[in-house]
């Protein structure tokens, strides 16, 4: 049975639902074990743990092979964050995403970036097609950088937001999402305009779950956030270690080995 249902069913809701993205599949298992209804990866914190930077660079299957690894942990259900669908191709990106869904993932972020946004609603019609062939669903999240990366005049971002959206979901997209959209005004004004639930992410100065479920907001990602912190705690712990050589400081904050050993305690080998 696809998962992609229930997940689509996560987004009928008054406040956000609450992804906190991870990057493995450790990282997946504790979220689970915190409450998280479902998961979602960041590319950013993916890219980084498998030893490549950010940015369209991975290989694909460097990216299946940790999608699996995280199935094989979850009882809920998983998005995957594949970028730009790792091709310019959209029935190669179509290929891709039809692996992806063989491994029993509930959903994707796929990205225009700084591309033209024919070629994103040219993937996400491929990627529909691929799946009707198939009998298989699909919650297609599409992701639109006009607010991250100012691909337009700040005047004119939320009628190109606006405009994207209405592109994407006609050629079959489930949810728009526009990381960098703050403000409520804003916020507003584009949740009116759209079909699609809308997908923000966690930046600094951004509204509570609550304020944002009430501005219409129907998903809401921590991004590379929670990695990014990951990383600093460990930078900031070696450096101290390589410096002075102590170990307390190296157990201040631990979770403890044996909580840790329990999250994986009933998986099947």
């Amino acid at each position: 049975m696809s998962a992609a249902n229930p997940f689509r069913q996560l987004h009928d809701n008054s406040t956000p639902l609450r992804l906190p993205n991870v990057w493995d599949a450790g990282s997946a298992r504790l979220a689970q074990a915190q409450g998280a209804q479902a998961i979602a990866t960041t590319s950013a914190g993916f890219a980084w743990a498998l030893g490549y930077p950010d940015g369209r660079i991975l290989p694909f299957d460097e990216v299946a092979a940790a999608v699996r690894r995280i199935v094989r942990v979850l009882d809920v259900p998983l998005s995957v964050d594949i970028e730009n669908g790792y091709s310019d191709d959209p029935q190669e990106v179509a290929r891709n995403v039809m692996q992806l869904v063989e491994l029993g993932i509930a959903g994707i972020n796929i990205e225009d970036g700084h591309d033209a946004p024919s070629l994103l609603a040219a993937k996400i019609q491929a990627i529909r097609s691929a799946l009707a062939n198939a009998g298989a669903d699909l919650f297609i999240n599409a992701r639109s950088d006009v607010f991250l990366a100012n691909l337009v005049d700040k005047p004119k971002q939320i009628d190109e937001s606006i405009a994207r959206g209405e592109l994407y979901a006609s050629a079959g997209a489930d949810g728009l999402f526009l990381p960098a959209l703050a403000r409520p005004t804003d916020i507003a004004a584009i949740v009116g305009a759209i079909k699609l639930p809308l997908n923000v992410m966690a930046v600094p100065g951004l509204a509570d779950a609550t304020t944002l479920g009430q501005l219409g907001v129907r998903r809401l990602s921590a991004g590379g956030a929670i990695s990014q912190i990951v990383l600093h705690t460990a930078k900031t712990l070696m450096q101290d270690f390589l410096q002075d050589g102590r170990s307390d400081g190296l157990y201040d904050k631990a979770l403890p080995y044996a909580e840790i050993q329990g999250l994986f305690a009933d998986l099947p080998a």
